[in-house]
């Protein structure tokens, strides 16, 4: 009965913050756009809180 409920609330939740930071640098289309998206994580971009 758990694991159905658990199977439901994982596909309703949206992405963490990691997952949102992966698939950011993931769109970089080169090695420049790339460090500059890292920098960008890593000055906090995606964990502040609203």
């Amino acid at each position: 009965m758990f694991t159905s409920l658990k199977k439901v609330a994982r596909a309703l939740r949206g992405p963490s913050v990691q997952e949102r930071e992966m698939a950011y640098l993931s769109e970089s289309i080169d090695r420049y756009d790339f460090e500059y998206r890292q920098r960008q994580v890593d000055q906090g971009l995606f964990r502040k809180s609203y």
